[in-house]
């Protein structure tokens, strides 16, 4: 039964779920997944780089330190900010990345400088004014801890922050801890590598949308693959988690983002982000972020909402607009939390149903995906089963690299 046959979104999210359970009958199992084996977890307990202070607190005493950090940067359940200090460590700056130090901003939202309300510590913006921290901002810094939740895809800014930070650091001379974290979607690669002239905040480097990583591992790359300026004078250490292998399914404590509240929005994020280039809400401004989708014109599948703007979504796509669409939730938790790649359905069957092709895509989508392929493919009439095949051979090439820089097994 090929995609053409499919009427909708719904009929696909049916389908999904009926392929998860082993139910399907009338086709074989939408195409890409080959769901994961049973494997190994870990005996030991988790612990974030974070909390395995033993690990680096040889790095930092006595030095001056500077901290990139948010929300989610926690030992345990006290932030890390608050736990260096307790120790007395000499934190001198916060670096706060997209989002702030406190993780309330909204997406592409301009954080300010100025100060840690609790501590009295200056925080320095590197999603204001300057991206890459300045010579000027890391005057006086010895050794640079770097603690950030991320969600494993290239699009999310954390990564670029990262790179940023490591370059900056390498330059002037200043030691980088990162202290790592599981990816909660690590357990898998694909999508577009990035292509050059494609460069951006959202894509640095030549990596898939979903690039199998944690930021440790990411950090080894980049300083090994020589993506970064003084690539080689850098003094990186990555302190490891324990407990965690690439296949280990892991749902953060504290949300990454305001935009992904939960594991569903965290698992449908990297096959839904391509939405922002295009005129389809992905629920910002609703209760549902990452974890619906619609727009005015799409055949409805028994869910409707009106984005409104909040917050966390202050120009949502579609505000006030009633947006006719699906509810991704359940197939998340049925599907998504097996199938280890892409889902391209959504994108396809959204596409075809656009009723003015030339208005779906705006000028981000390109940039989001970091190359010009996969809006010219969807163009000449892909389906998912061509899309989730056109990357393969890159794909591979990746993978192969990648093996060098795993600190984790998969």
């Amino acid at each position: 039964m090929g995609w053409r046959r499919q009427k909708s979104i719904g009929n696909l999210l049916l389908l999904g779920l009926l392929s998860a359970l082993g139910a399907c009958k009338s086709r074989k199992p939408l195409a890409t997944p080959e769901l994961p084996q049973t494997v190994a977890q870990p005996t030991e307990p988790l612990r974030m780089g974070a909390e395995r202070f033993e690990a680096y607190a040889d790095l930092i005493a006595n030095r001056k330190v500077g901290v990139v950090a948010n929300a989610g940067s926690r030992v345990g359940t006290v932030h890390l900010l608050d736990a260096l200090l307790e120790r007395g460590i000499q934190v001198e700056k916060v670096f706060a990345p997209e989002h702030g130090f406190r993780g309330k901003a909204a997406a592409g939202e301009e954080i300010q400088d100025g100060k840690d309300r609790k501590t009295d510590l200056p925080v320095v913006s590197l999603y204001g004014q300057n991206k890459k921290p300045t010579p000027a901002q890391l005057e006086g810094i010895e050794v640079m801890l770097f603690d950030l939740q991320d969600v494993g895809t290239r699009f999310y800014t954390y990564v670029s922050t990262l790179s940023y930070v490591l370059e900056a650091c390498a330059q002037q001379g200043i030691a980088v801890v990162v202290l790592d974290r599981p990816n909660p979607n690590g357990d898998y690669v694909d999508g577009p590598v990035l292509k050059p002239g494609f460069e951006s905040f959202v894509g640095l480097h030549p990596v898939p949308v979903v690039h199998g990583l944690t930021l440790g591992e990411y950090a080894h790359m980049a300083r090994g693959e020589g993506w970064i300026a003084g690539a080689e004078q850098l003094n990186l250490t990555v302190v490891r988690c324990t407990g965690w292998t690439h296949s280990t399914p892991f749902v953060p404590l504290v949300p990454p983002s305001p935009n992904l509240p939960n594991w569903e929005a965290i698992r449908l994020y990297p096959s839904l982000c391509f939405f922002e280039g295009t005129d389809v809400s992905i629920g910002r401004g609703t209760d549902w972020p990452f974890q619906v989708v619609g727009a005015p014109w799409m055949e409805s599948q028994g869910f409707d909402f009106k984005p409104k703007k909040r917050a966390e979504a202050p120009k949502p796509s579609h505000e006030d607009e009633l947006c006719h669409g699906a509810d991704l939730r359940a197939f998340a938790q049925a599907y998504m939390s097996v199938h280890r790649g892409l889902y391209w359905y959504w994108l396809v069957d959204a596409y075809r149903q656009a009723p003015d092709k030339s208005a779906f895509f705006n000028a981000y989508f390109d940039t989001l995906a970091g190359t010009d392929e996969l809006r010219l493919a969807l163009i000449a009439g892909a389906d998912a089963d061509d899309l989730s095949r056109r990357w393969k051979p890159e794909l591979d090439r990746f993978k192969q690299k990648r093996k060098a820089y795993l600190l984790y097994s998969d």
